[in-house]
């Protein structure tokens, strides 16, 4: 008998995170949409039903409590996680330059965009080991890329948001750090830019579809031989 593949996507009730959940359960994934408001999580689940086995579970990624109640939740409900979509962030506008950025600000960046991420990876990484095949993507942000930060010409700059910027580029350490832990097991670790994607948390600004944003991080967590440690965009390798 064939063992279902099963996936978590963190802030999965809307924008890439429900895109990503929709992919998922099209491929035949039963699908955990972990989001902060259980109902809003569930309206999303009932949106998808017609798609695949999707449900809800109620996560606040920034709660060391509900992440835990989450894990056992999780661990009561299915013997391994083969997917990790570390998909939940926040910007803040109070974000700006850091000569003028309100630490207070930048701190609740942190607790959501890294801790986490942070402390989601490591309750639910138990499961993920038991995979025959386990894949973490986090989603990151070409404004983590310190090398796009360090090029004055580069678009990334006009935005002045010091703060998401340095949260995704610690959550890039992150992800690298994971994936030299994780090296020799059956477990890889990525990160991806899912580019300039129109949702919520740029006021649909964006000129990318969710479809196109979510394309690499699927690939990364449904193929056989991903990479590990890498840092990807649409097109390819995201620079560091």
């Amino acid at each position: 008998m064939d063992v279902i593949k099963t996936a978590l996507v963190t802030g999965g009730n809307k924008g890439l995170g429900f895109e990503m959940a929709r992919q998922l359960a099209g491929r035949g994934y039963k699908v955990w949409i972990g989001s902060r408001d259980r109902q809003r999580g569930e309206a999303a689940a009932a949106q998808l039903a017609a798609v695949g086995d999707v449900a809800v579970i109620e996560l606040d990624v920034t709660n060391a409590a509900s992440v835990a109640a989450a894990a056992r939740g999780l661990a009561a409900e299915t013997d391994h996680l083969d997917v990790l979509i570390n998909n939940a962030g926040i910007v803040s506008p109070n974000d700006g330059k850091p000569s003028e950025t309100a630490v207070d600000a930048i701190k609740s960046i942190f607790e959501t965009n890294l801790f986490g991420v942070l402390q989601v990876t490591q309750a639910f990484l138990p499961l993920v080991r038991k995979s025959l095949s386990g894949r973490i993507v986090v989603v990151s942000s070409g404004m983590g890329s310190l090398s796009r930060l360090a090029n004055p010409a580069d678009s990334i700059n006009r935005f002045g948001t010091w703060g998401y910027s340095a949260s995704k580029a610690a959550v890039n350490a992150l992800m690298i750090s994971l994936a030299h832990e994780l090296r020799g097991t059956p477990v890889t670790v990525n990160a991806i830019n899912p580019g300039f994607v129109a949702t919520d948390i740029n006021d649909n600004k964006g000129v990318l579809t969710v479809e196109q944003g979510v394309r690499r991080a699927i690939e990364l967590a449904t193929m056989e031989s991903p990479p590990t440690g890498g840092f990807f965009n649409e097109a390819g390798v995201e620079p560091w």
